[in-house]
């Protein structure tokens, strides 16, 4: 049971880890914190709070994989190779894709209840 609490523990190294180094997920944070507080005020359906913790989730956990994509480079070689920057273009351009998506997921349940 010992080695199974301490993967819970590492696991939230981790992420305190990421958070402290990495602006682009407090800046998700940030949204996700203020997503939560306007769904709250707009009293949100459960499917719509599916949703928003699904996208919240998806896109904290891509940002994780990103920075540890871009870690794991930069540990294994320290010159430049353009291999080495497409790795980490592309994991950046997953996390843009996805936060495209997260916005425009956001207005489609937001904008109504603005408007």
């Amino acid at each position: 049971m010992k080695s199974f609490f301490l993967s819970f523990k590492y696991a939230f190294e981790g992420i305190v880890s990421a958070f402290k180094k990495e602006r682009n997920l407090k800046i998700h944070f940030v949204i996700a914190a203020v997503v939560i507080v306007l769904g709250a005020l707009f009293k949100l359906h459960k499917l719509e709070w599916i949703i928003l913790i699904l996208t919240i989730g998806i896109m904290i956990v891509l940002e994780l994989i990103n920075t540890s994509i871009e870690r794991t480079i930069d540990l294994i070689t320290e010159d430049y190779h353009p291999l080495a920057k497409q790795a980490k273009d592309i994991a950046a351009a997953a996390c843009l894709v996805f936060a495209i998506c997260t916005v425009i997921i956001g207005l489609i349940i937001f904008l109504p209840k603005i408007i």
